[in-house]
């Protein structure tokens, strides 16, 4: 499992490679590529939320370097680099922790790969809300959780979502019509596992089994996580595909959306003082 440190400067790697900028999801896919991390390190979670020990760690590489001053993140959730001429083999790892650290006054650790000792604030509240609602999630009734995914689809832009929930169905938990620029539409057949493990290939084929001859899109909603062949079963050539949302995009999009988030905004006023000297 790497540590936080050790995946630093491949996250800043990752952004040179998707082209300066990505989603939390490229960054992530671009750095298990450049560690080459097996499936059995990626699928274990976080303590007992749904988010992956991998995710978890690659946050605060994130955070560090945001810190430093490396990275810039977007209200959108769109991460880039400050700087498309940054130099990997003049980056030391060693010095980004120390001077965040030193500048953020937190104590050093006995070592690199204590996680939970270098939260600065800012960055605790992100972990806090993020392990809140994945628990919030999982804690759910699968009901529950159907008619969340049933309102999270109407918020995006879908019409007609009906979720059938019907035993035997394959799978399928319900449909909708997900409209383009209000002129193009195709109907989606969805599924929605509030799961804490990882989905695999065989139950995305199982999903695709079930939508043969009903429609050719599909969506894959979990409040876990997609093993590697999973994501290539989805989009494998020739079948039809399957898009995927994980318990990661999953809270992102409810924040987005303010469905059962609460955004507070902080008022910051100050006297301006040359104002007044000029009267």
């Amino acid at each position: 499992m790497p540590t936080f440190d050790v995946m630093l400067l491949p996250t800043v790697q990752a952004l040179q490679i998707l082209g300066g900028s990505g989603t939390t999801e490229e960054i992530y896919d671009k750095v298990v590529q450049i560690l080459n991390l097996p499936d059995k390190v990626l699928e274990i979670p976080h303590g007992t939320t749904s988010q992956s020990e991998v995710e978890y760690r690659l946050a605060w590489s994130r955070t560090y370097l945001k810190k430093y001053g490396l990275i810039e993140n977007s209200a959108r959730g769109i991460w880039s680099l400050i700087s498309t001429s940054i130099n990997l083999d003049k980056l030391d790892t060693k010095e980004i922790v120390k001077t965040v650290r030193e500048a953020e006054k937190i104590k050093p650790t006995p070592t690199e790969s204590s996680n939970e000792s270098i939260v600065t604030t800012a960055a605790l509240e992100e972990v806090t809300w993020h392990e809140q609602l994945h628990k919030t999630l999982s804690s759910l009734q699968p009901n529950a959780f159907e008619r969340l995914v049933q309102r999270l689809l109407r918020e995006s832009g879908f019409i007609q979502v009906q979720v059938t929930g019907k035993s035997g169905d394959g799978g399928i938990d319900g449909v909708g019509i997900a409209r383009l620029s209000g002129f193009l539409s195709f109907h989606v057949l969805f599924q929605c596992k509030r799961y804490q493990g990882s989905v695999t290939a065989s139950q995305i084929r199982d999903f695709r089994g079930a939508m043969q001859g009903r429609t050719d899109k599909g969506l894959f909603i979990t409040t876990g996580t997609f093993t590697r062949d999973a994501i290539k079963e989805a989009t494998r050539d020739g079948a039809p595909p399957i898009d995927l949302i994980d318990g990661e995009q999953l809270v992102q999009r409810l924040k987005e959306l303010g469905l059962g988030v609460k955004i507070t905004m902080i008022e910051s006023v100050e006297v301006d003082t040359d104002w007044f000297a000029k009267i």
